[in-house]
């Protein structure tokens, strides 16, 4: 019976222990209510929190007949088409209390024409842009608040599945709203063929307006910025994501820096390393990125790499495949080192790569069309996730308000062919625009949405 006794003397001593003492980091117990609570813990980040309206200004519907010219003209209505006001809402996280800058998605502040930010507090205030990436859906504003409160990012690739999350954010416009769940899966991909992803997935509720808002853990560390939720009626059904916060890092740094995203390049084109590859080439891995080609000059090339190299890891961080290792590279600036961990021939190799500047070949919209005024044009890059995919022209950036806007193109749009002719560069979209009628038509890639706008 002695055992049974050390484990009455255990129990005893543990339940002579202050509850606060037993209870999991983040979980406080509170003595006057008698109940568990995570609101100490949510206190400091519910005050970094934003609600953010967007104001924007969009072509109104119309008639297809009204959008040509001449019969604008014979009609005596204007040249512009009208435009009609659109109201939409978000969430944005305070990530540095002394220089006002607010973290929060592209996609709620895109096309804005004006942007309100409301503090937990209730003070508003007008915000400018800093700088904005379409690919990994995030952007900076900046607010002329004093008395902030931020929350500074977290660590997340010390995230586990299973570990608690809160989800705060402004769903539906009701105001600030605090949802709990666990991590139900990391590095999840596939949602935006165009971007570059590795999103942590969540079961808090997410729904729409909670964009932009913040994913924390239990301590009231900001990990991830929310971003997405997959859903058959635009509600929460238990599956959402987050930018973690990592990246949320790299990005936001060049953002404030440069107002862009300069990413870097090492001159590889890549694959996934299958298990009929790994078989044919002898090796015993199962994840990792295989170099098929390298560009002749490049990073790559004086590094020494070779065609038929397995990239398994990069600075130490695991490589599962060829998206790991474009999205790891795309976040590096260029000038910095990589250390780069590789197969050859079953033998375990590392190299050191200096990330170069990328080389897009690009040119104003304009000059290929007036109907494309305001955008700026690129040839699809080797390392863009949709490369090998498709064949298309990427839409660099489009100027709010431009021809090419009022059209309907936005940033990161694939351009894959005109009057259903394909196009798989700037060279071929220019001559294929230089042969069309005057009203033409343009199949573009947006996610994994196939759309098509008309040109008049």
């Amino acid at each position: 019976m002695r055992w049974f006794s050390a484990v009455a003397l255990l129990v005893a001593a543990a339940a002579a222990l202050p509850l606060q003492a037993q209870m999991p980091q983040g979980v406080y117990y509170d003595p006057e209510r008698q109940v568990l609570t995570y609101a100490p813990a949510l206190e400091r980040a519910r005050r970094a929190v934003v609600n953010i309206a967007v104001r924007s200004l969009r072509p109104a519907e119309l008639n297809p007949l009204l959008r040509d010219p001449f019969f604008r003209r014979f009609f005596g209505l204007p040249d512009a088409p009208p435009q009609r006001e659109v109201l939409s809402a978000g969430s944005g996280v305070i990530i540095d209390a002394a220089r006002g800058y607010v973290v929060t998605n592209n996609h709620v502040i895109e096309g804005a024409d004006r942007i309100v930010v409301t503090l937990e507090d209730g003070r508003s205030f007008a915000a400018r842009v800093v700088g904005r990436d379409p690919a990994t859906d995030l952007a900076v504003l900046q607010i002329p608040a004093e008395g902030l409160s931020e929350l500074p990012l977290g660590d997340s690739d010390r995230l586990r599945v299973g570990d608690v999350v809160l989800a705060i954010g402004n769903p539906f416009g009701l105001g600030q709203t605090v949802t709990s769940g666990i991590v139900s899966a990391l590095g999840r991909s596939g949602l935006t063929p165009e971007g570059f992803e590795d999103f942590i997935q969540t079961d808090a509720a997410i729904n729409p307006g909670n964009s932009g808002g913040a994913l924390v853990n239990s301590r009231g560390e900001l990990v991830g910025i929310n971003t997405a939720i997959i859903t058959p009626a635009g509600g929460n059904v238990g599956i959402g994501f987050a930018v973690p916060s990592n990246m949320v890092r790299a990005v936001v740094e060049q953002l404030i820096r440069y107002g862009e995203v300069r990413r870097g390049r090492i001159g590889v084109v890549i694959q996934d390393l299958t298990p009929d590859l790994a078989a044919a080439m002898g090796i015993d891995a199962r994840k990792g990125a295989v170099v098929s080609a390298v560009e002749p000059g490049s990073p790559a090339q004086r590094a020494g790499l070779r065609p038929g190299d397995v990239i398994v890891a990069i600075d130490g961080k695991p490589v599962e495949g060829a998206r790991d290792l474009r999205t790891a590279v795309a976040l590096v600036e260029a000038g910095r080192e990589l250390e780069l961990e590789i197969l050859r021939n079953g033998t375990a190799l590392t190299l050191r790569v200096q990330v170069a500047e990328p080389r897009l070949a690009s040119l104003a919209g304009g000059q290929l069309s007036p109907r494309l005024a305001g955008a700026r044009l690129g040839d699809l890059p080797p390392d863009h996730p949709a490369a090998g995919r498709v064949r298309g022209v990427l839409v660099l950036e489009v100027a709010p308000g431009s021809p090419a806007w009022r059209a309907g193109l936005r940033a990161g749009d694939i351009i894959l062919a005109v009057n259903r002719t394909p196009v798989g560069s700037l060279e071929e979209l220019g001559r294929t625009l230089d042969r069309s009628r005057r009203l033409f038509g343009l199949n573009i890639l947006r996610g994994n949405r196939e759309l098509f706008l008309l040109l008049p």
